[in-house]
């Protein structure tokens, strides 16, 4: 979970990153992976990334790999940056936000990527601030492979030119208004990796079973995935079953293996995980609203 705070005055939408102060509000893999990519970018000199954290000796070790300023405490940071990154676990959320919550100025933008957390929901914890967004994140960001989605409120429209570049280094970055659309994004990109490593689990095993040693197996999986997902990658007019269709022949080994999975109903069994990812996205809302 991260929110993003634009400090001192409100940033044009149109105002470069290389411009702005950026500092971090806690340095765990999502706040690192940001550092890093950022920093490796070139859209941001490190000289302007600062950085926070409860614990010194993680600040002091995130401060020798990327070279970072680092500050001794969230005030000094909010004070210094013109915009605030608050990588915090979601659970940390209220804690870390109430404290400085009267420091914020009606102009500045808040990014939040906390899941659960509508936009009504922090607009009720910093209620003089205008311009806040919503961001979901899935952890290939650490390699800069990322699904980034975001929302924003009302009137907050004008800063999507900061939030696309701000994230950009991170990957693909995706606007969905908030909603089924977001909650659509949360689980199949969010979580995606979750159930996409599940499978992968499930791959390797069956090759274990079969007499292959355990890195073996790991790496004939891994480069499975990965050339399928490059191929689909490289293949952009393409749909997905016509790539399908280049691995399959009429009554082959591959074609008989399809049919099982379509009779065990495999489709029908991850719409009804996704769907119940969505449910739970939902109580997670619901128990941070304080209507």
């Amino acid at each position: 979970m991260c929110i993003i705070v634009a400090r001192r005055h409100k940033v044009a939408h149109d105002e470069s990153m290389i411009y702005q102060k950026i500092g971090f509000i806690g340095t765990g893999h999502m706040g690192q992976a940001m550092i890093q990519a950022l920093a490796e970018s070139g859209k941001v000199p490190v000289s302007k990334l600062y950085a926070s954290n409860r614990s010194p000796g993680k600040l002091k070790r995130v401060q020798e790999q990327f070279g970072i300023n680092v500050v001794a405490n969230n005030e000094e940071l909010i004070d210094i940056c013109d915009i605030v990154i608050i990588a915090v676990k979601p659970q940390d959320l209220t804690a870390v936000i109430e404290p400085v919550a009267s420091s914020f100025l009606p102009g500045q933008i808040v990014i939040s990527l906390a899941a659960g957390y509508s936009l009504r929901s922090l607009q009720k914890l910093l209620p003089t601030v205008k311009g806040l967004v919503r961001v979901m994140p899935n952890t290939p960001a650490t390699i800069r492979r990322a699904v980034l989605g975001y929302c924003m409120g009302p009137g907050a429209d004008i800063y999507a030119p900061v939030i696309e570049e701000l994230f950009s280094p991170l990957g693909l970055v995706v606007p969905a208004p908030e909603g089924e659309l977001f909650e659509a994004l949360t689980v199949s990109c969010g979580s995606g990796p979750g159930f996409i490593f599940e499978v992968m689990q499930y791959w390797q095993e069956w090759v274990e079973e079969h007499g292959f040693e355990p890195d073996v197996a790991r790496k004939m999986v891994v480069q499975t995935f990965l050339g399928a997902a490059e191929l689909a990658a490289k293949s952009v007019d393409m749909p997905l079953h016509d790539l399908q269709d280049r691995v399959v022949s009429k009554k082959g080994v591959t074609a008989a293996g399809l049919q099982s999975m379509r009779e065990l109903e495999i489709e029908r069994a991850l719409r009804y995980s996704f769907e119940k990812a969505v449910l739970r996205d939902q109580e997670l809302a619901r128990g941070t609203a304080k209507d």
